[in-house]
């Protein structure tokens, strides 16, 4: 079974203004940080400012990918341009991953070989960060769990605010007791909190691209569900994957008893399998090969 002609942007487009403010946001605050850093002699703003230029980049990235992946299929290109969602977020997770060993190499430094730093700037401009991370979230906060890019910068703009936070910390501990190793302090804890979401969010990536079995969905059910459907006697070569955030797709060989299909045909058949499937999967890419039982072919050789 083959579907019409559907065009599939990906969950990402849905969500591209609210990437587009993000961006815009991260950008400027970015730049005050850097500003912030330099003034003041804070290691950790840089560091946060660092991590604020991998997050652009990876928003950017995700704006671009999200134009492509509503691109229509072509002949060459059956499924569009989906995929480069995908390939957005495996960049950004190797680019936060390389800033994130850069900052802790740095901080540990900075910790060994405290420099002067000027707390009250520090302070300012850390509160200044952290409160356009909590707007950053608020617009993210709800396609989060639609699309990969999108978690992604919801995720990166998250470790933003908690390196915020851990920037103010540390300025106030300088203020209040002027021991400067709490900034190579702080350039630390924002790059143990930069490596574990870069490693997350590379794990989900491969995940896509092995074509494993998507989350939450169990092979077994829903071979079950669908031997449910009358006249269904046999599921075999069933396969689920993912061809990007929200489009999942499934194929499989469905063995029918001959009786059935020759009194309901294979289109009342295909039917039943849509409306079985319909909710869980992209129904008009999930594709069914349906085999007269009496026909025995290869079944029983994949599972």
């Amino acid at each position: 079974m083959t579907g019409h002609h559907h065009a599939h942007p990906g969950a990402s487009a849905r969500h591209r203004g609210r990437l587009a403010w993000v961006l815009g946001l991260t950008l400027v605050v970015m730049a005050v940080e850097v500003v912030g850093g330099l003034l003041s002699g804070s290691f950790a703003l840089v560091a946060d400012a660092g991590h604020m230029l991998t997050d652009a980049a990876g928003l950017a990235v995700a704006l671009g990918a999200s134009v492509l992946a509503g691109l229509p299929p072509t002949a060459r290109r059956t499924f569009g341009w989906q995929r480069a969602e995908v390939l957005a977020a495996l960049v950004n997770g190797l680019v936060v991953g390389v800033v994130g060993v850069l900052v802790l190499v740095e901080g540990i430094r900075r910790v060994v070989h405290p420099g002067d730093v000027e707390p009250r700037l520090m302070l300012g401009v850390a509160l200044l960060g952290l409160a356009a991370n909590a707007v950053g979230l608020l617009l993210l906060h709800r396609g989060r769990h639609d699309s990969l890019n999108v978690r992604g910068a919801y995720l990166e703009v998250l470790g933003d605010a908690l390196g915020s936070v851990a920037v103010v910390a540390a300025a106030l501990v300088v203020l209040a007791t002027g021991a400067a190793r709490a900034d190579g302090i702080a350039s630390v804890v924002i790059a143990l909190l930069v490596l574990p979401r870069a490693a997350m969010l590379l794990r989900d990536v491969a995940l896509v691209l092995l074509e494993a079995t998507p989350a939450g969905v169990e092979l077994d059910a829903v071979r079950e569900h669908m031997t449910r459907v009358p006249g269904v006697v046999g599921v075999h070569d069933l396969h689920a994957w993912t061809i990007t955030s929200g489009v999942p797709v499934l194929s499989a060989h469905v063995v029918v008893a001959d009786d059935e299909l020759d009194r309901a045909g294979t289109g009342r058949v295909l039917e039943a399998l849509r409306a079985c499937l319909s909710g869980h999967f992209d129904v008009d890419h999930c594709t069914f090969q349906l085999e007269p039982a009496s026909h025995g072919g290869e079944r029983g050789l994949h599972p």
